[in-house]
């Protein structure tokens, strides 16, 4: 949304009015990104309760990322069709009624279908709780509104970890549902009374329709695509062959028609800056290989290292407890020194711990798992913050909403993609290895012999043989794609020196 239509807005709130706004606005952005991660955990759990496979069970991450990509470019033409308030509290009451929705599903494809009318009301949340933030506070201190902003933007993906493996292990996997409804109802009608005298003018703008659909249509072609892909045996398949087509020529015509239309759902133009391009390329390389990190630890520390889900979310969140007290000074030093070189060493050494935990094995405890991602985390606010300095540095100051929401939906576009790309080569890379070692095992025959000696029968001497084999075949595979995610990272970590040196300096943390 852009600032330029906020500009006459009454008194900011005060007193207890701006608190309780506070927390409210505040709730909404945090429950857009907690879904984010919140059921990263509970994949293995709902995919079993549904009768799905585990890679199908991905598709409740997936779905929910793609729609809010989505969603995120529509949120300037609706606050001007409809008024930001408007769209704002009902995108936050919609979202508790889909929470609910997602947590009363009785099979795969409808929680699926619930999950993405949840992502298209969680978009817009993100950057109007931000734009709200700002006009509630007086303006002396709206380092105080971006800050508290900030600080729920890195919470959230650390607390859906946790919270999803609690209420999965203590009470059943729609309690990671449920336990958002009340929570997002409440604070949508507090909003609803607190800010009314903030709702912006309205104007019948239109809307790019034909980018809006070419953007659906190849988003949607692309990842069904590569969600099924590992099913159908891929390009043997005649549907992922059609999939792939339509992606194709999509999103060639979305090119087409965004960089010719008057008033495109995605400003494409402002790629023609370098630096720009080069951040969104380091970008989507980066955050892909760290999301993509952060679904395959909880699936492998379920279902073959036997954690709890509430123990998985515990060693997962630990990559995030250091960012949240290094991003503030971070943040600070981006906007005095030349980003670059913190970008660099913060992906770089992303990349450094995701190789050291490549020579994972299966008897590691807790904590041999759990250091590692604490000290990796040291690299997130490297990451992410001098990024976006970079990237808005490098635009003029009118095309820096534009810039902001390309940045958001590629964001979270990357993560969907990662996903579903990571569990493939994941299950793929699992078979291929087991397959490998079933002829080197046992070859003499003595451990089998051992097991029949101490009173095993010929089926329970078999099937522990097999889940032994199993797991090495899994924690190989893990380990090799990390050491190809870590060459991600390093990759991505050296692109960003083909960006020159922002112009101008950008509050990194005042756009999401």
């Amino acid at each position: 949304m852009s600032s330029s239509s906020l500009n006459n807005f009454p008194q900011p709130l005060s007193g207890g009015k701006l608190v309780l706004g506070t927390i409210c606005l505040a709730m909404a952005n945090f429950l857009a990104i907690l879904d984010t991660t919140i059921a990263n955990v509970s994949v293995s759990n709902i995919a079993g309760s549904l009768g799905t496979s585990t890679s199908q069970g991905t598709y409740v991450i997936t779905s929910y990322a793609v729609a809010e990509a989505i969603s995120v470019p529509l949120t300037g033409w609706l606050a001007s069709r409809f008024g930001a308030i408007r769209v704002f509290i009902t995108c936050l009451i919609l979202f508790g009624v889909f929470s609910a929705l997602c947590g009363m599903a009785t099979s795969m494809n409808m929680l699926v279908l619930f999950r993405v009318f949840l992502g298209f009301a969680g978009g817009p949340l993100m950057p109007l709780s931000q734009t709200l933030m700002i006009r509630i506070f007086p303006k002396e201190k709206s380092h105080a509104a971006i800050g508290i902003w900030s600080m729920t933007t890195l919470v959230a993906p650390i607390m859906g970890p946790i919270l999803g493996g609690v209420l999965c292990d203590q009470l059943s996997w729609p309690y990671i549902f449920f336990v958002k409804t009340p929570f997002a109802i409440i604070a949508g009608l507090m909003c609803w009374k607190l800010l009314q005298q903030f709702e912006t003018k309205t104007a019948k703008s239109r809307i790019d329709v034909v980018g809006l659909g070419l953007l659906v249509v190849w988003v949607a072609a692309l990842q069904l695509m590569l969600d099924e892909g590992k099913d159908l045996d891929w390009f043997e398949s005649n549907h992922i062959v059609i999939l792939g087509i339509v992606a194709l020529i999509g999103f060639v015509a979305f090119l087409i028609w965004e960089l010719t239309a008057r008033n495109p759902v995605v400003d494409l133009k402002v790629f023609r800056h370098r630096g720009y391009t080069t951040s969104m390329l380091t970008l989507s390389l980066g955050f892909g290989a760290f999301f993509g990190i952060t679904v395959l630890t909880p699936l492998w520390l379920q279902i073959y290292m036997g954690y709890t889900a509430t123990i998985a979310g515990y060693s997962t969140a630990m990559m995030g407890v250091l960012a949240i007290f290094l991003a503030p000074a971070i943040a600070n030093l981006a906007t005095k020194v030349d980003p670059r070189p913190l970008v660099f060493i913060g992906v770089l050494w992303l990349g450094i711990w995701t190789l050291y935990r490549s020579s994972a094995n299966m008897d590691m405890t807790f904590w041999q798992v759990s250091l590692p991602m604490l000290f990796q985390g040291i690299g997130m606010p490297l990451f992410f913050v001098p990024l976006t300095a970079i990237a808005l540095g490098c635009v003029s100051d009118r095309e820096m909403d534009s810039a902001a929401g390309l940045m958001n939906f590629i964001r979270t576009l990357s993560g969907a993609f990662a996903t579903s790309m990571v569990n493939t080569s994941w299950e793929n890379q699992t078979r291929y290895v087991k397959a490998e070692l079933v002829g080197l095992t046992d070859q003499s025959g003595a451990a089998a012999g051992a097991m029949a000696n101490a009173g095993m029968g010929e089926e329970q001497t078999r099937g522990i043989m097999d889940w032994m084999l199993q797991g090495q075949s899994v924690m190989v595979a893990t380990n090799q794609i990390f050491m190809v995610i870590a060459v991600i990272f390093a990759v991505a970590a050296f692109v960003i020196w083909l960006a020159p040196r922002p112009t101008r300096a950008v509050d990194p943390s005042a756009v999401h």
